[in-house]
């Protein structure tokens, strides 16, 4: 079976405030703890109301103290914005507090418009130099040589998984150069999910990291006692989506019950093809449509989003979700090694 994790952006609801949203995500954590999820990520964005992960590393740790066992790391750090010193220090401090349990996934989108870019101090053209800065990242976690003139403290020598996120081939093709496990977020850009996949698998080459191919997707998941009530929840999403769409980023939205009231035609096709790989229903319909997804893909592992506005629905889908994937989803038989 495949592993289950969780990406989590600290959704704002409307009318609430970023620390209730960064509570809700400790409590989800808690609970999935509890369940049997892997990991826990937190993902990179700014100048986002409805978003409380901006501060990811800070996040992580407030997740990481809260918790015993399950693994938390970025999902992930957009290194454009970022010295890789910087983030070796980041991430080599949370190995230190919390061993074992830290993952750095990287990506190469600013996560953010130009005007923020500004206010964070990059330059547009800093994506350009990407995979240098995975390389130069890299080598901050390496063993310190004799006289090496400059170090990350914590960070040298300490082993913290690092991942490629992407939703193009230069991700996919990246992470097989380096040896690096890829995760592919086709839970809002699947487009290029399979050709992906296959590019990643075809042009691996093993590293010390890594022996073997990795893969995870991410998926959003609306689960439910009903297929009706989890379409109804799943409004959430499509809302936000829209508001992406017409460019005005807000806050998380409750449910409605006519989604065709709130959106257009052009809006309704431009959205659903962004959440093509979502899965919404009762515990029977999400496992089937995810036992189709896992046999498409192949993939080791699946992350997996909820934009669900109510706390309880949301620690209910994926407490629903754990229970179906964990009796019944399988995988297919693919050579891969345990990351830790």
């Amino acid at each position: 079976m495949p592993i289950l994790s969780i990406l989590d952006l600290c959704f704002v609801r409307e009318g609430d405030t970023p620390a209730a949203a960064l509570r809700n995500s400790l409590d989800l954590a808690r609970h999935a703890e509890r369940w049997g999820y892997h990991r826990f990520w937190l993902a990179e964005h700014h100048n986002m109301t409805g978003v409380a992960s901006a501060a990811t590393a800070v996040v992580i740790g407030y997740v990481a103290g809260g918790t015993r066992t399950i693994r938390v790391g970025a999902g992930g750090i957009m290194l454009p914005n970022h010295s890789p010193m910087v983030i070796a220090e980041q991430f080599g401090t949370l190995e230190s507090l919390y061993p074992g349990r830290i993952d750095l996934g990287l990506g190469r989108a600013p996560g953010s418009d130009q005007l923020t870019q500004r206010a964070l101090r990059r330059n547009p053209a800093a994506a350009e130099n990407f995979p240098q800065d995975v390389l130069e990242l890299q080598a901050y976690f390496e063993a310190p040589r004799d006289g090496q003139p400059i170090q990350a403290v914590p960070g040298a020598g300490l082993r913290v998984p690092l991942w490629i996120l992407g939703s193009s081939l230069f991700g996919a093709e990246l992470a097989a150069v380096l040896g690096l496990p890829y995760a592919f977020a086709s839970h809002f850009a699947p487009a290029a999910l399979i050709p992906a996949l296959e590019t990643y698998r075809r042009k691996f080459k093993p590293s010390k990291q890594l022996a073997r191919p990795y893969t995870a997707a991410g998926v959003n998941v609306f689960a439910a006692e009903t297929d009706r009530e989890a379409r109804r929840l799943f409004t959430t999403a499509q809302q936000g989506f829209t508001n992406l769409v017409r460019g005005r980023p807000g806050r998380m939205r409750a449910p409605i019950d006519d989604i065709d009231g709130f959106w257009n035609p052009s809006e309704k096709a431009h959205v659903s093809s962004m959440l093509e790989r979502s899965f919404v229903g009762s515990g029977e319909t999400v496992r089937a449509g995810l036992n189709e997804f896992v046999e498409e893909t192949g993939v080791d592992e699946l992350i997996v989003a909820s934009a669900l506005y109510d706390q309880d629905a949301r620690l209910r889908s994926y407490e629903i979700l754990a229970d179906v994937i964990g009796s019944k989803i399988t995988s297919p038989a693919i050579e891969t090694v345990a990351l830790p």
